[in-house]
């Protein structure tokens, strides 16, 4: 088995379903009290958001950089970034690094393309709806993504980091969300494609009539994926 590393924090509340998920999907696979080895290097969200607001990507990069090599130097083979939205940093950070990346957009797209749907309403941090790290990688997998009006942008973005990052999950902020994906539905959407691994706290299969795409559990069977390779 492989020893996975982890990079959380971001937030730690999903962090918590990636631990639990990748143990319980590994056991599933393997039986008795067999689980996961990894290391986990949580982040202090904080610093990370007031570098956000100031567009310094440059110093969250360095941040990521420094917890992969950590995990690296404790002995993680493969590196898995626990958010969507750190992903606009991996391409860069696998130049850096000498263990491989799991990715969350390729492990999301080989899942769509399994299950034969060709255009994928896309909902997620501001970053993962309208920078192209993210619908690029959809879009080579033959993958149409549509993401929601500005509008609505703004709504999910200011609602995964004001409510669902410190655990507040409102019945009118879930109601808000299944409008934005019936929208998403009039203009084709066949999929939707939970792009923050906080959403899938908010929004679960059978809430909507669109079937869903839970980034959160297909990282994490990818990340067993690797482990068990």
């Amino acid at each position: 088995m492989k020893t996975l590393g982890l990079v959380g924090g971001t937030g730690w509340v999903s962090t918590v379903d990636y631990y639990r998920l990748i143990n319980q999907e590994a056991n599933r696979r393997l039986g008795g009290l067999n689980f996961c080895e990894m290391f986990i290097y949580s982040f202090n969200y904080a610093e990370i958001n007031s570098r956000n607001k100031k567009d310094d990507h440059a110093a969250i990069f360095g941040m990521v950089k420094q917890a992969a090599q950590k995990l690296i130097t404790a002995g993680a083979e493969g590196i898995v970034l626990c958010a969507n939205t750190l992903h606009m940093y991996a391409d860069d950070l696998q130049k850096e690094i000498d263990v491989p990346i799991i990715h969350i957009a390729e492990a999301t797209a080989k899942e769509i393309n399994s299950r034969n749907f060709s255009k994928a309403g896309l909902m997620g941090t501001k970053f993962t709806m309208e920078k192209d790290f993210y619908k690029t990688r959809l879009s080579n997998h033959g993958i149409t993504p549509l993401v929601p009006e500005a509008e609505d942008r703004e709504f999910i973005n200011d609602t995964i980091f004001n409510e669902l990052l410190k655990e507040i999950f409102k019945k009118e902020t879930k109601e808000k969300f299944l409008e934005i994906i019936d929208k998403l539905k009039t203009r084709g959407a066949e999929t939707i494609i939970l792009g923050c691994t906080e959403i899938p706290l908010l929004i679960k299969e059978g809430d909507c009539d669109l079937p869903i795409i839970n980034t959160l559990e297909i990282h994490s069977k990818a990340a067993v994926d690797f482990a068990l390779s």
